[in-house]
């Protein structure tokens, strides 16, 4: 069955499976996908015959089992011949894999190493060759399974005033699109209910628009006649149309109610600003569904579909939900984009039913639909899905705003510096891939590794209530002036005669001392007049003589509870006065 419900058609009664590797052994047909076919012609390897057999071997077998993209293959197939020039340049080259020695991997590693792209010759060509049996134990299997260093990534986030103006100029380029294409649809809606007189510029408007939404293009004419102004003979714009078109140029005509390259790159940007998807989930993002129950505020809620195909078969699909519930939600552009784009997948639907892209543009010449990769969604009629690197590259240049693509260090930009968390990785593919190589993140780890050794020397030499608290005296305690000892006679700190050598206002930082309810009233009081204290101190003073004995009485403030303690507070006595007079003063240690 096909994404919208229709059944498939059935092939042809004599239909069989294309063979992956073709006869003689050295031709691998990898079959993408999308059902595209692309050749491998290992015929062409600098290598004995047996070994080029036993290359496409394996190279066959992943394109089967693993590879979905011509991308993936072709790289693949780089990284063998490379590695076969490498044995043909050997004094004694292998006619096979039972002919490799430890010896030859090692000298293979070595002359990568260090090179452009030589980390991916080394671990591509190491999982390829332990494929075939004859490698998969043995001392070359081991050799060849060596873990590699990976080199550190040359890409790097942008700064957040640099990154901020590609936003900007991609947010400035889609609105203007989305309300061109708003003002037009509500032109063409007015045409529907016949509010404009026939024959009338608005009128024919209207119409030109209700041909343009349902076939995407404007109504043409072929010239009979080609002159040096018909642009070779091309089809040309109907000469009743051009008036209230406003001319005959794509800007006027086919671009008012579709979105151009240009604007769907800007959108992309957006999505990636956005949601911190990279440039393969853009170019086959599938239209997101709204959710049957939106709620009772009415504001929708979008279920998107979203396929990473590196996290390999069974992990590949995922779907997120987003809510628009105002201008600056996460929802939005997602509601946005289905604005911007419902006419180009309604002549799509018509064109090519069950296709469900959501980024689709309309190209303005004809040769700007040709595919650059068998991998990417093919065009339907005149429009074009998704974005490709070569023309992300292009955007950004002609605008000035970056040098390069701005999806691959956007992303990292918006996953390791904006989110902070994993956006479609693992926590460690994150950790590993996107911050801990970022220097904007080590920049900003400084300020928060030192700010966390500050707060840790804070409450290292914070002083916390050692006492126990208790919901009621013990027998045999002797009552203090702040607490009840349990063991007077075994001090932590005894006196010169061997009896206790603290202060009374030590007594809470002692593990014999033992808080009662009868003592919350006196210490609430002593609690308020630190406070008051604190007030006419010098800092240094007070860190040096009460900083410890206040910290533990707000730390038994939080376990006791301010309800209780404000309570006891409000009992106390002329006595509990006179006694913090004495305590502070220091009176009772004479």
């Amino acid at each position: 069955m096909s994404g919208r419900g229709r059944r498939a058609s059935s092939p042809p009664a004599d239909h069989t499976r294309p063979e992956v590797l073709a006869t003689g052994g050295t031709v691998v047909h990898h079959r993408n996908k999308h059902g595209r076919v692309k050749s491998f012609d290992f015929s062409l390897l600098p290598v004995a015959e047996s070994m080029q057999r036993s290359l496409a071997a394996v190279f066959a077998a992943r394109c089967v089992r693993r590879w979905t993209v011509h991308t993936t293959s072709s790289q693949a197939f780089d990284h063998v011949m490379r590695f076969a020039q490498f044995l043909a340049a050997l004094e004694r080259p292998p006619g096979d894999f039972d002919e490799l020695t430890v010896a030859m991997v090692k000298r293979w590693r070595h002359s990568r190493s260090g090179r452009p792209g030589g980390h991916q010759d080394l671990v591509w060509i190491g999982s390829l060759l332990r494929d075939d049996e004859r490698l998969a134990a043995g001392p070359v299997a081991d050799e060849l399974a060596r873990r590699l260093r990976p080199p550190a990534s040359r890409v790097q986030s942008y700064g957040e005033a640099e990154f901020e103006i590609i936003v900007v100029a991609a947010r400035r380029m889609f609105r203007a699109a989305l309300l061109r294409i708003e003002a037009n649809a509500e032109h063409l809606q007015r045409w529907r209910r016949a509010e404009f007189v026939a024959g009338t510029q608005q009128w024919l408007l209207g119409e030109g628009l209700d041909h343009l939404a349902r076939t995407g293009d404007v109504p043409r004419y072929a010239p009979s006649k080609p002159s040096p102004s018909s642009n070779g003979g091309r089809r040309q714009v109907l000469r009743r149309y051009r008036k209230p078109f406003g001319g005959r140029s794509a800007e006027v005509t086919t671009l008012r109610l579709f979105l151009s390259r240009r604007e769907a790159i800007a959108l992309g940007v957006l999505l990636m600003a956005e949601y911190g998807w990279n440039l393969s989930v853009i170019d086959h993002a599938q239209v997101p569904q709204a959710l049957p129950d939106p709620g009772e505020d009415g504001h929708p809620t979008y279920r998107i579909p979203l396929q990473k195909a590196r996290r390999g078969l069974g992990n590949q699909f995922e779907t997120r939900n987003v809510t628009d519930d105002g201008a600056a939600s996460n929802g939005r552009l997602i509601t946005q984009a289905l604005q911007a784009t419902r006419f180009a997948r309604a002549v799509v639907e018509k064109l090519d039913p069950g296709n469900n892209l959501l980024v689709v543009w309309r190209a303005i010449m004809p040769s700007a639909t040709r595919k650059r990769s068998h991998d990417r969604p093919a065009p339907v009629g005149p429009f074009a899905f998704g974005i490709d690197t070569v023309s992300a590259y292009e955007w950004a240049t002609s605008l000035g705003v970056a040098t390069g693509s701005p999806f691959r260090r956007g992303r990292r930009t918006v996953n390791a510096l904006d989110r902070r968390e994993p956006g479609q990785n693992s926590q460690d593919t994150h950790d590993r891939d996107y911050a801990l190589p970022d220097r904007r993140v080590q920049d900003h780890a400084v300020e928060v590794i030192a700010a966390g050794a500050e707060d840790a020397e804070q409450r290292a030499r914070t002083a916390v209530l050692v006492a126990e608290v208790r919901d009621e005296p013990v027998s045999g305690d002797v009552a203090t002036a702040t607490a009840d000892c349990a063991d007077y006679d075994n001090s932590p700190a005894p006196g010169p005669d061997g009896s206790c050598g603290l202060s009374f206002l030590d007594c809470l930082g002692c593990t014999n001392a033992r808080v009662h309810p009868g003592h919350h009233g006196t210490l609430a009081l002593l609690h308020q007049s630190l406070g008051n204290l604190r007030s006419v101190l010098s800092a240094r003073d007070w860190d040096r003589d009460w900083n410890d004995h206040h910290a533990r009485l707000h730390d038994l403030k939080t376990k006791v509870g301010d309800g209780a303690w404000n309570q006891a507070l409000a009992t106390t006595a002329t006595a509990d006065r006179e006694l913090i007079d004495l305590l502070l003063s220091g009176d009772l240690n004479a």
